[in-house]
C-alpha cells in the first residue's frame, strides 16, 4: 500500500471514530448532569419536607396531625385548614414582645460583632504586628472550648458585673439585656474568617493608600471593608444563626418575661395542655426570619466560604 493510500484510509478512520468519541463524551456528560440533579432532588427533600410538615402542620388540628402522619398528607394542606393555631400563639405567649427581643439581641449583636471581629482581624492580617501568629492561634484555640463549660463561670462573672440602671450603679447583669449580648460580640470563627478574606487582599493597596497620607484605620474603612462584603455577609449570617437561636443562655440567665428571646417562649407551649399545631405555628415564625436572612445573602455567603476555602 502506498503512503498515500495508508494517509486516506487513517484519515478515513479517524473521520469515522470522531462523531462516535463525540457521542460518547455527551452521553457521559448527560450522565453526571443527571446524577448531579438526582442528588440536588434529594437534598432538596432531604432539608425541604420538614420545613414543608412544619408549615403544612400549622395550619392543621392536633388530632389531624396526627391522623395524617402515616401518609403523604402529612405534606399537603388538606382537611381542616385555618389560622386558628396562630391565633392561638398570640393568646398563649407575648410573641410580639419575644419577637423584638430576639430582634434587638440579635441585630445588636451582628452589627458589634462585625465591628469588633474585623478590626481585630484587619490588625493581624494588615497591619502585621510582632507575635501576630500566636495571637491567631490562641484567638482559634478557644474554639475547641464548648460553651457549656463555660457557662457556669461566665454567669458568675456576669452576676459581678456592675450596672447603670434606673436607680444607679447596682451590682449584677443577670436579667438585663447586655448580659444576652457582649459576650457574644467577640467570636473567634468570626475572626478567622475575616483574617482570611483580609489576608488575600493584595496588601500594594495599603501601600498605595500610605502614600496618600492614609492611616490604618482609614485603610480599614475606605479600602478593605468596602472589598469584604462577601466576608461580613457571611459573618453576619454564622452570628445571626446561634445568636437568634440562643436558648440554654437565656434560659440562665433571665427571669423576667419581658427580656426573654423567641426560643425559650417555646416551654410556654409544654406547660399544661401541649398543642403540637400551636407549636408548628410559632417554629413557623421564628423560622421565616432565618431563611429570608440566608436566602438573601446566600451568594456572597457561598462567594465568601470559596474564597476562604481556596485560601486555606
Amino acid at each position: 500500500m502506498s503512503a498515500t493510500a495508508a494517509s486516506e484510509t487513517l484519515a478515513h478512520v479517524a473521520e469515522t471514530a470522531a462523531p462516535e468519541h463525540h457521542r460518547s463524551g455527551e452521553r457521559s456528560h448527560r450522565a453526571r448532569a443527571g446524577l448531579g440533579m438526582l442528588l440536588r432532588i434529594i437534598l432538596c427533600l432531604v432539608f425541604g419536607l420538614p420545613l414543608l410538615f412544619m408549615l403544612v402542620s400549622s395550619f392543621k388540628p392536633d388530632l389531624q396531625i396526627f391522623d395524617d402522619l402515616g401518609s403523604i398528607k402529612a405534606f399537603l394542606p388538606t382537611g381542616d385548614i385555618s389560622t386558628a393555631n396562630y391565633s392561638g400563639v398570640f393568646g398563649r405567649v407575648p410573641f410580639a414582645q419575644f419577637m423584638m427581643n430576639s430582634v434587638v439581641i440579635t441585630v445588636v449583636t451582628v452589627v458589634f460583632g462585625i465591628l469588633v471581629n474585623s478590626m481585630a482581624a484587619f490588625a493581624l492580617a494588615r497591619i502585621g504586628f510582632k507575635g501576630a501568629g500566636i495571637v491567631l492561634g490562641i484567638i482559634l484555640a478557644t474554639l475547641i472550648v464548648p460553651f457549656e463549660t463555660l457557662a457556669l463561670p461566665l454567669l458568675w462573672w456576669s452576676n459581678q458585673l456592675p450596672f447603670l440602671g434606673p436607680d444607679g450603679f447596682s451590682q449584677g447583669w443577670l436579667d438585663t439585656y447586655q448580659v444576652q449580648i457582649i459576650p457574644f460580640i467577640a467570636n473567634a470563627f468570626s475572626i478567622f474568617l475575616f483574617y482570611q478574606y483580609f489576608d488575600s487582599i493584595p496588601k500594594e493597596l495599603d501601600e498605595a493608600a500610605k502614600v496618600d497620607g492614609a492611616g490604618w484605620f482609614r485603610i480599614y474603612r475606605s479600602i478593605i471593608m468596602p472589598l469584604s462584603g462577601p466576608a461580613v455577609a457571611t459573618v453576619a449570617i454564622l452570628t445571626f444563626l446561634p445568636m437568634w437561636n440562643q436558648y440554654l443562655w437565656p434560659l440562665m440567665a433571665v427571669q423576667s418575661e419581658e427580656l426573654r428571646p423567641v426560643m425559650v417562649g417555646i416551654d410556654y407551649f409544654k406547660q399544661l395542655n401541649t398543642s403540637w399545631g400551636q407549636i408548628m405555628a410559632y417554629a413557623t415564625m421564628i423560622t421565616a426570619p432565618v431563611l429570608i436572612l440566608f436566602i438573601a445573602f446566600q451568594r456572597s455567603f457561598i462567594n465568601s466560604i470559596a474564597s476562604s476555602g481556596v485560601k486555606g
